[in-house]
């Protein structure tokens, strides 16, 4: 009786352990199945009761799209406000008062060569008196032209007199070669202060709408896109300042130097045509009253 009761535990410590190592067989199996069913089924067939899983595996969304600042020439022109206008009013006055002043200060048209060589020549040979002087001056026209002939009717004063009637003359002259550049150098200088203006302006718009709509409180992008947008004033105030000063400063050294060297030519003109000038001349004085080679106003349509 005693054999048989301990052959019977025995057998059935054998079968408690073979159903464990099965249960345990079993369970692994089942585990890795569901392992790789989790991993090959889509997001949408996941356990219900897994809500962790269940969002991890949802599609995500594209993030929002930021409002940016505008590229458009357009869109920049309308984000610049109402100041805008005036600089770009601003813009074609310099545009147009360049390309005037440009055709003005032509060289050949302020000092033609072949004029005042030839005037000197005139001068310096005795071949010209007062009325041919003056003819010939008037039928040019040149600025260079009427400031010898504010000299020509001085002819045979003293230095003194002659030249400061080409002072006044040639005074003249220059406020005509300097005209416009003032408009320039204005526009240069105001149109950043209009632009800081529109800035101004389009700071105080941007914080009364972020400080009116509670829906745009610490909206930190909203508020970067209302300054940037309102430094489109500034910018473009400083796109037509920078040109207008560089072409101010341009053409004021051509003035420059256009004036220098009048100058230059105005002296000899007092020199050849002042009562000492007239005097060194050896008998010039009455030879140009009376000698046939002298120009009148009559020659100077032959010379």
């Amino acid at each position: 009786m005693k054999t048989t009761d301990s052959s019977w535990a025995i057998w059935g410590g054998k079968a408690l352990i073979l159903a464990g190592l099965f249960g345990g067989w079993g369970l692994s199996v089942t585990a890795t199945a569901q392992e790789d069913r989790g991993a090959v089924e889509p997001a949408g067939d996941v356990d219900a009761f897994d809500e962790g899983a269940r969002d991890a595996r949802a599609p995500k969304r594209a993030p929002a799209k930021r409002r940016g600042i505008p590229t458009r020439a357009s869109e920049l022109f309308q984000a610049g406000g109402p100041m805008m206008w005036p600089i770009a009013a601003c813009s074609v006055v310099v545009v147009a008062f360049a390309f005037e002043r440009q055709v003005i200060l032509r060289r050949r048209r302020v000092i033609p060569k072949d004029f005042v060589k030839r005037f000197l020549e005139h001068l310096e040979g005795g071949q010209l008196d007062r009325a041919g002087a003056m003819a010939l001056c008037e039928q040019n026209g040149s600025p260079i032209a009427q400031i010898f002939a504010h000299g020509v009717r001085k002819w045979g004063k003293p230095s003194v007199e002659v030249e400061q009637a080409i002072i006044d003359g040639g005074e003249r002259q220059v406020n005509q070669l300097r005209k416009h550049l003032r408009v320039l150098n204005t526009i240069a200088t105001v149109s950043p202060l209009m632009g800081l203006l529109g800035t101004v302006w389009g700071m105080i718009v941007c914080f009364n709408d972020i400080a009116t709509k509670p829906a745009a409180m610490g909206k930190t992008d909203d508020l970067a896109v209302g300054i940037g947008m309102a430094l489109v004033a500034t910018a473009g105030g400083l796109c037509v300042a920078i040109p207008a000063l560089i072409l101010y400063m341009y053409l004021a050294g051509r003035v420059d130097a256009v004036v220098m060297e009048m100058d230059f030519l105005a002296q000899k003109v007092v020199h050849l045509i002042s009562a000492e000038g007239l005097a060194s001349q050896t008998g010039d004085l009455p030879r140009i009253a009376g000698r046939p080679k002298t120009l009148g106003t009559a020659a100077l349509k032959n010379s």
